[in-house]
């Protein structure tokens, strides 16, 4: 049974950073996908940033245009661990953010492709 926990949310002013990180236990067979996504108040779920991992590694990850140049997707292997490092956070990025597994690929980062999820980690970014 595979379980994602996040942590590292909080409250920032915007032009702030925050380090998002999601431990994972379990296992997932290679390839597989990782993903954080978030949801706003009265607002669908939606994909931030996702990362395809091969049998030969991590592929190139890839962000939603509100949070390119901004966020980063990195994981560290050793540690079972996904991370997404936010900068220059505005107040349209908060929302309760999610760490996300998908079997096999990342679908485009299609909610309803994801088979594992975490509890979420709140972020709030004042202006």
């Amino acid at each position: 049974q595979v379980q994602l926990v996040e942590s590292g949310g909080g409250s920032v002013q915007a032009g702030g950073s925050l380090k998002l990180s999601c431990a994972a236990s379990g296992y997932i067979d290679t390839p597989h996908c990782m993903a954080w996504f978030r949801q706003a108040p009265g607002k669908e779920r939606e994909v931030v940033a996702r990362l395809y991992i091969s049998r030969s590694g991590p592929g190139e990850p890839r962000y939603a245009d509100s949070v390119k140049d901004r966020f980063a997707i990195s994981r560290d292997n050793a540690r079972n661990t996904l991370f997404l490092q936010m900068n220059s956070l505005k107040p349209d990025d908060t929302a309760m953010y999610y760490c996300a597994a998908a079997k096999v690929g990342c679908y485009a980062g299609v909610v309803s492709r994801f088979d594992y999820w975490g509890q979420g980690t709140q972020v709030t970014v004042s202006s």
